[in-house]
This record gives structure tokens, sequence and C-alpha cells, in this order.
């Protein structure tokens, strides 16, 4: 790392949290940044000599200390949410963050992120592929390790269903996942906290934060953390317990059972860009939309939507 020379001290960050996100917020705008403890720092707890300094080039001065006068309220919201609310959902992932600016990212849709920072904000979309290349792997090493007599099609149906979309949305509902992530208006809006593909999306990038955190061990054992339910059924059921939900046909032999007509499937929306298209189906039953789905193509959609349908249905009297 390059010395920068005739340095001079611009913002004073009180935690390793707060002069994280600093660092990242300085490189953001193209201003290169050293830190260091404050003299006194550990010796006069409580003091203002306290803390950690974040240090500028003298020609940047000026820059940074103008950056920091726009976004004052945007950091010390990010200090509020690093120090308070991620600490619970480290819990409840069973992994502690060395640096949560990097669990932020990941819970940032690229909504929130054109919203502040000039649109220089970083958000979730390229964590979301590496989550699931790290996902996919760790499941395929684990079935591998643990189911030795099943042949690659049972590994390969059982490897698909624990990666699903629908699986990383069931997940992230069951973390609520949905309070923490960073959505901008319009998303806030139609509803984004409890959108399934969001919440997978989501996932994924929660899981490569972790990778890129703490490494391939700490995201393994995050991810077989996260998964505990389902290795344990694998353990009592095999193939049957996992990977056979096809909602579709249940919801199809549950409608020709009861002597009513079978479902329509409507596209009603897409969105997203072409790497990651989100559909929205709408399933119909004697010509009412019964229930909605969202999923990464039109079969996930689809199969979402018969979930919820036989759900509405097994309710009613």
């Amino acid at each position: 790392m390059t010395k920068i020379v005739d340095s001079r001290a611009v913002f004073r960050a009180d935690s390793n949290d707060a002069a994280n996100f600093a660092r990242k917020f300085f490189r953001r705008h193209g201003i290169a940044v050293e830190t260091r403890p404050r003299l006194l720092s550990g010796l006069l707890l409580g003091s203002r000599f306290n803390g950690i300094e974040i240090m500028v080039g003298a020609g940047n001065e000026a820059a940074a200390r103008e950056l920091l006068g726009r976004l004052t309220e945007e950091i010390a919201a990010h200090v509020e949410r690093v120090e308070t609310m991620y600490g619970v959902l480290e819990t409840k992932l069973s992994y502690a963050f060395q640096d949560r600016t990097i669990l932020e990212q990941a819970l940032t849709h690229r909504s929130k992120a054109r919203e502040v920072d000039g649109g220089n904000a970083e958000d979730n979309e390229s964590l979301e592929f590496l989550g699931d290349a790290v996902l996919g792997f760790v499941v395929a090493d684990r079935l591998y390790r643990d189911c030795p007599d099943y042949d690659e099609g049972q590994k390969s149906k059982l490897k698909a269903e624990l990666v699903s979309s629908a699986k990383l949305s069931e997940i992230g509902k069951g973390l609520a996942l949905g309070d923490y992530l960073l959505l901008g208006r319009g998303e806030l809006k139609s509803g984004g906290r409890h959108k399934p593909s969001l919440l997978a999306n989501a996932m994924e990038a929660v899981i490569a934060a972790v990778y890129l955190d703490g490494g391939y061990e700490a995201s393994a054992k995050c991810i077989l953390h996260l998964f505990s339910d389902d290795w344990l059924r694998l353990r009592r059921e095999g193939t049957s317990g996992i990977g056979n939900k096809d909602y579709k046909s249940a919801l199809q032999e549950w409608l020709q059972a009861k002597g009513r007509p079978l479902p329509l499937y409507r596209l009603a929306n897409t969105s997203g860009p072409d790497h990651d298209k989100a559909f929205t189906i709408e399933l119909q039953v004697d010509g009412d939309v019964i229930a909605v789905g969202e999923g990464r193509n039109k079969k996930e959609a689809e199969q979402c939507a018969a979930d919820k349908a036989l759900e509405v249905l097994a309710s009613k009297p």
C-alpha cells in the first residue's frame, strides 16, 4: 500500500465499524485513505482522544470534508445499523463479521444504492453471483461426503432443491431477513421486504459476505447451520424427504378430487436485468386469482403460486 505523504485527519471513527465504512466511502470516490489509532486511544477510555483517525492527502482534504458534510446523516444511519441491528442477525447466522460493511452491502438492493451517495453506493448484485457459487459448492461437497450411496441423478435432484430460490426465500423468511433489507422508496412501497425473489437474492449475497469476511470454512459452517433442518430430514428420509415438492401436480390432484376445473397460470409481470429476471405468476381457479407466486423463472414462479394456492384452499371450509 502506498503511504500517503502530508496526510491530514478528516474524520474520527469511534469504532472499527465506522472506520471500515469511512474507508470504503472515500475509496468509492477515488480518495486514498490511511487509518491510525488516536495517540491516547486505550489509555484515556471515553475521552475525546479515543478512536480511529481517517487520514487523506493534503490535496484531497477539501474534497473529503465536502463529501463528509453532504453525507453526515447517511454515515450516522450506517453506524446505527451495524452497531445495533446487525448483531441480532449475526446471532441468527451463527457468524460474527469482522467487517460489517460487507454485510450491509449484502443487504443493499440496487434501488437503494441509486438513492444514496450520489448513486455510488455498492449493491448486492455481484455478491449474489458469488454466493450462488459458494452455496452450490458447499452443498455439492456435503452431498458427496454424506450420501456416497446416492447416484448422480439423486444428488443432482437434492442439490437443485436445496439451492433453489424457493428454499433460499424460505430460509430468508425464517431469519426475518426482509427486516434488514435496504430498499429504495419504490421497492418499499411495492412490498419488497416480503418478495421471495428479493429474499432469495439477499440470502445468496449474505452467504458471499460470510465467505469474503471469514473464508470458506466460515461460509460452509454458516450454510450447514442454515440448512440444518434439511440435513436432518435428508438423513432420516433420504431422497424422499427432499426434492419432490411438485406443488402444481398436488394442486391439480386436489382440484380434480373436488370436481373443480384445473388452474390457469398467467404471467403477470417480469422485472430485473436479463441476468437476474424475476417472474410473477397469477394463479386463477374458476376465474378468480387466488394466489400469486414469484421466482427466477416461470416454472419456479408457477410452483410458488401453486404452493400458496394449496394453503389458501386448505384454509377454506
